[in-house]
């Protein structure tokens, strides 16, 4: 018999508004407190304290539009946001400072979340989807110089880019993008040489999110349909469909491989957050808390696995955060 699925450990209310973004800062030695940053529909960025379990700050920085992605960069003092007023701020926040330190205008009106990839010490690259609506340009931070603008071939036809993922396989290796696309497509770039090194049609509709497991060189997708895919990048840096998995109900927001990359979560529009199995898609658990669509999720990165959380926020302005498989 399989266990019933538990229930949150806990949850976080006061962010009085639908939760579009996640980002955990656990990995600190004490006496750091453990945090979860969120970004919410009213434009506010929260700091959660997870010892506490309630707001310690909130960063008010983009003109009350949509806040729909928040990471850090080297730690919880350097934090960016991404919102709906096209901009893309850069917070310090050490000290107890909450100064917005420097801002990129996208002039991008749709809602890519960024994606950033750590190539040296102090030193990011940033892929954003562009103000030309089918490309994507990738910075250089805290410069803020260009590295390249990746443009699809004319008559590709792939519309916006939905979703994107810098990765390299280890530290000197080439940077590379996946991008997930309006027509179900998704395309990994080669930065250096700004072009297209394969592209696949994974889904029939636009891909909402996705996630790439580089040691195992697989990656898993969805989109408003009732289906998962996931594909493969062999050798020759081609992509291919590895199987693609039913799901109960359709459109899926949010996809996430836990660090140690056992399992992962996807954020669904029926309110719930189903667990996988990541070496076999095996379905684990449906978590079923909220009572509109789950947005975004996220896993922690504590240090030890034992204390490994996963968050969920929702339409229905609700954090959850769940304790689950943290002994695999």
């Amino acid at each position: 018999m399989a266990l019933p699925p538990p229930d949150p450990q806990f949850v976080l209310r006061g962010a009085s508004a639908a939760v579009h973004t996640l980002h955990f800062s656990c990995g600190s030695q004490e006496p750091d407190v453990p945090i979860l940053f969120s970004g919410s529909e009213n434009g506010f960025v929260h700091v959660w304290n997870l010892k506490t379990h309630r707001v310690d700050t909130a960063l008010d920085g983009h003109g009350r539009k949509s806040v729909y992605c928040v990471e850090t960069m080297g730690g919880k003092d350097r934090l960016l946001s991404q919102g709906r007023d096209q901009r893309i701020c850069l917070w310090d926040l050490a000290e107890g400072r909450t100064s917005v330190v420097d801002s990129v205008f996208t002039e991008n009106v749709g809602f890519c979340r960024c994606s950033l990839l750590k190539v040296a010490q102090g030193r990011w690259l940033m892929a954003m989807a562009a103000r030309a609506l089918e490309e994507v340009q990738v910075l250089e931070l805290p410069s803020k110089t260009s590295v390249c603008t990746l443009k699809p071939e004319v008559g590709a036809k792939l519309g916006m880019p939905m979703c994107l993922k810098l990765w390299q396989l280890n530290c000197g290796s080439q940077p590379l993008l996946l991008a997930g696309y309006e027509d179900g497509s998704v395309v990994l770039w080669n930065l250096s040489m700004g072009k297209a090194l394969s592209q696949l049609v994974c889904h029939q509709e636009p891909v909402m999110s996705l996630d790439f497991d580089s040691e195992k060189a697989k990656g898993i997708s969805g989109s408003s349909e009732k289906v998962l895919s996931i594909w493969s990048l062999n050798e020759q840096q081609n992509l291919q469909v590895y199987k693609t998995h039913k799901l109960v109900n359709a459109g899926i927001s949010d996809i996430t491989i836990r660090p140690d990359k056992k399992i992962l979560a996807t954020a669904g529009w029926d309110h719930r957050i189903r667990i996988f199995g990541w070496k076999k898609m095996k379905p684990l658990a449906v978590l079923d808390y909220h009572t509109a669509t789950v947005h975004c999720v996220s896993f922690s990165d504590h240090k030890n696995p034992s204390e490994r959380l996963l968050a969920a926020g929702s339409k229905d302005h609700r954090i959850s955060i769940w304790s689950i498989y943290t002994q695999t």
